[in-house]
């Protein structure tokens, strides 16, 4: 089928920011789509004026129900980066759109930081949790943030501080481009400017001595967790994780999460990556909702019930943890469901899971390994092991 849907990329300069190529398809629009900061970038143009329909998903029906006319959605900045074209190209034909790029917010950002782009972290915040930066936050890390709106700096210098980054140097640049280019320079620690709602954050991050370390590989000190003492171990933990291979965008489901502490290492591990993570005990959803807002990783989804019943109807995963209610029924159904080339790792402490480990080690392959890790700690004036109960551990790939 022949493009009938253009993805326009549009600055604060609006049309006359355009290549001549683009303002023309622009100018013969039929349709013309986008928020009102967009309709008013494109003024005079003769053309129906159709605004964000709410919710959100609608926008796909309003131009499907307009295919054939020269349909024109306008975005800001690159349309394929973190905004709307990526979203419409994952349900309308590829084959059916033109996309126009525009120079969008991050690269205006690094140029007026003088940062090169291959050495920043690019995110963005506008219109999801802003906790999910949490898990970018490293010493000497620089981050180029779409905010959603006047308050996320705010938010941000708040979370730095709380992690001993409030040296943090924070930079907002609003409107870049256009007429009221503003900027707004400070630190995180007495972050106090009231800046425009539409604006992109840069944040250079400075830890002081005493800051928390909370690397990207899995591995975090048990207690940065909240927890009731049940919980995978760090040590274990870091190695239940190798097993299970975050990838970009791939999904784990965590049966019997408890307080979320593999799933929430599992999403700060790869960018994108999802869980699912299934746990009857409300006490200990709380505690994981708790640790997924701390540790960045807001979009942790907690189902309650007990496996295998409660595993009707969720997505296929690319992974699955088992860390307590192991059973065959158990792990038919999630072997069932597991994605070809899926990873499954459970681990066991009693004699009885262990057996059924074996049990199905035996009859399905992959890798058994048993875990003993001592702690050193104090006796009296002096030091000794303290062994940590042995942990089983099962890990195999679907293929």
């Amino acid at each position: 089928m022949k493009p009938w849907l253009h993805v326009v990329g549009i600055g604060e300069d609006g049309l006359e920011g355009l290549t001549p190529a683009t303002r023309a398809v622009v100018e013969a629009a039929e349709v013309l789509v986008g928020g009102e900061r967009h309709q008013a970038l494109a003024e005079g143009i003769g053309a129906e004026r159709l605004c964000w329909p709410s919710p959100f998903d609608a926008l796909i029906e309003a131009l499907r129900a307009r295919r054939g006319r020269r349909v024109v959605v306008l975005a800001s900045g690159d349309p394929l980066w973190f905004s709307v074209g990526a979203r419409i190209g994952r349900v309308i034909d590829p084959a059916e759109i033109v996309y126009h790029p525009h120079v969008g917010a991050f690269q205006l950002a690094a140029a007026r930081m003088g940062w090169s782009m291959a050495d920043v972290e690019t995110l963005t915040v506008h219109g999801r949790p802003v906790e999910q930066m949490i898990a970018f936050i490293q010493p000497d890390q620089r981050l180029l943030i779409l905010t959603t709106g006047a308050d996320t700096p705010a938010q941000i210098a708040r979370f730095l501080v709380e992690r001993g980054f409030g040296q943090s140097r924070m930079t907002v640049l609003a409107n870049m481009g256009g007429e009221n280019e503003r900027r707004f320079e400070g630190l995180a620690e007495g972050w106090s400017h009231v800046v425009p709602p539409f604006n992109t954050l840069a944040v250079e991050c400075i830890a002081a001595p005493d800051a928390a370390l909370l690397p990207r590989v899995p591995g975090l000190a048990d207690e940065l967790f909240t927890h009731d003492g049940t919980m995978t171990k760090r040590e274990v933990r870091a190695v239940t994780l190798a097993k299970l291979m975050p990838m970009r965008g791939a999904l784990l489901w965590d049966v019997g999460a408890g307080c979320g502490s593999v799933a929430v290492e599992w999403m700060r591990a790869a960018r994108h990556a999802r869980a699912i993570g299934i746990e009857p005990r409300a006490d200990r959803r709380a505690m994981a909702a708790e640790n997924a807002l701390a540790l960045g990783t807001p979009g942790l989804e907690l189902v309650e019930g007990r496996a295998p019943a409660v595993l009707a109807g969720l997505p296929a995963p690319d992974a699955v943890f088992i860390g307590g209610g192991l059973s065959a029924e158990v792990f038919a159904a999630v072997w069932e469901a597991l994605k070809p080339l899926g990873r499954l790792v459970a681990n066991a402490v009693t004699l009885e899971s262990e057996a059924m480990l074996a049990g199905l080690q035996a009859e399905h392959g992959g890798e058994l390994v048993r875990l003993s890790v001592a702690r050193a700690e104090a006796i009296g004036g002096m030091r000794g092991w303290k062994p940590l109960r042995p942990v089983t551990q099962w890990s195999l790939v679907k293929r």
